[in-house]
């Protein structure tokens, strides 16, 4: 070897989309790597030179590059490690067009070329960079088209009447790829169509079916909501619904088409009252507030005594499922915590920076603005639950409390409609 011919460091990439095989112990990876390994040294006179760490991808899909092998591929090349990157064949770095681009993009960057050993693809050669392309707009189109030809596949079975997979309904069973009633299950179907029809009442239903000692598939006591979700399903007369139009079906039906018709009239017209607002659903952290000591979100949690509520807290969850001594953070008084948000979002909108840019929008003079915002905290106490919630999730990304304080990131397009609604409220 010439001894100015610079040296190539060469990466190996390698992936598999299955998890199945990897436990062998010559598996699919290892086959990729040897024929990729083959190729560097054949490359040796040109300088090229193995480097020894792997990069793989066991279990992972080519339609994302959220992949560990793949990461640390590009921590290294954005390091300066690596000279090549060799693979097996184009698809095994990605299966997508765009994900492809921009990680040859990255490899440019860095200066890093490109070479999928079975194909003859080098990126450091113009021919290699046209034919690259010419082959990844191909795969693309392959991929698409076979994505739609399952879809296609799918609506003209559905056409058809046909079973084509996912949840099996209660009260049948698989036979055969087909539909077929289950004699216990469709029992009790037929059951909760009757007796509905009969009260009209989805909580007595479930309760009379609980009472039986009957469950649902997964061993669940049945509830208003999941004999409403029966009650509606077009399976049960033979038929197949099938992005809104009904077909005739191949399976047999379970239940009285009058039946049927009459039941699902009923839980049409009698629609689920609105859900009670619980203690909580006002509450203007919940999904905000993380805890900064482990990362975990804060929940929203309540004392009792006699049946009464007293006291609200967030609750580190970490701390919830184990015991207050592994988070330094623990439990922390809803009031307190909250109080220290509106203080923050007071300060920010007092802030004369964000006061001169509302003002120059032209939306509210500037001595509007300041009297809307002087007592943020007050304005906050004002608002409904509900209404509070809403204006703190419009304002505040993201809240993480530690035993030195919290943090605040607050989403800066929301500020210029909160200081309206201040100024609305005044």
């Amino acid at each position: 070897m010439n001894d100015r011919m610079p040296i190539k460091r060469c990466a190996v990439y390698t992936r598999k989309s299955r998890e199945d095989g990897l436990e062998q112990a010559f598996n699919s990876l290892d086959a990729q790597r040897e024929a990729a390994e083959a190729f560097v040294a054949s490359q040796r006179a040109n300088g090229w030179t193995l480097l020894p760490d792997r990069y793989d991808d066991g279990g992972f899909s080519g339609g994302n590059t959220d992949r560990p092998g793949l990461k640390k591929l590009l921590e290294d090349v954005r390091a300066g490690k690596i000279d090549v990157v060799a693979v097996y064949k184009i698809d095994r770095l990605s299966r997508s067009l765009f994900d492809f681009a921009d990680l040859l993009s990255e490899f440019e960057k860095h200066g890093v070329s490109f070479v999928s050993t079975t194909q003859l693809i080098d990126t450091s050669t113009p021919m290699g960079r046209m034919m690259l392309g010419i082959l990844m707009t191909f795969a693309q189109y392959e991929r698409e088209v076979i994505a739609e030809r399952i879809r296609d596949k799918i609506a003209a079975t559905k056409k058809k009447g046909m079973w084509v997979g996912g949840r099996v309904p209660f009260g049948y069973r698989v036979e055969n790829h087909k539909l077929v009633p289950g004699p216990v299950e469709a029992e009790r179907v037929r059951f909760l169509f009757k007796r509905y029809v009969e009260c009209g009442s989805p909580t007595l239903v479930a309760r009379e079916m609980n009472a039986k000692g009957w469950r649902t598939r997964v061993g669940n006591p049945w509830i208003a909501q999941t004999v409403r979700k029966t009650l509606v399903q077009h399976v049960y007369v033979g038929k197949v619904f099938y992005k809104g139009e009904v077909y005739e079906g191949e399976h047999e039906a379970i239940v009285d088409e009058a039946v049927w018709k009459e039941a699902r009239r009923m839980a049409t017209e009698n629609p689920p009252p609105p859900r009670r607002l619980r203690i909580g659903d006002g509450a203007p952290l919940r999904g905000i507030l993380f805890c900064k000591e482990c990362g975990r979100p804060m929940q929203y949690t309540f004392s009792q005594k006699a049946g009464k509520f007293r006291y609200a807290y967030y609750l580190c969850s970490r701390a919830k499922k184990a015991s207050e001594q592994w988070c330094e953070v623990g439990r922390v008084p809803a009031g307190d915590v909250e109080r220290a948000v509106y203080e923050q979002i007071g300060r920010i909108l007092n802030n004369e920076d964000f006061v001169d840019t509302l003002s120059k929008r032209g939306e509210l003079p500037k001595e509007d603005i300041r009297l809307a915002v002087e007592n943020t905290e007050a304005f906050f106490e004002r608002l409904f639950p509900e209404e509070r919630k809403s204006l703190v999730g419009l304002l505040v990304e993201r809240a993480e409390l530690g035993p030195d304080g919290m943090d605040i990131v607050i989403r800066t397009a929301g500020c210029d409609r909160l200081a309206r609604a201040l100024a609305s409220h005044e």
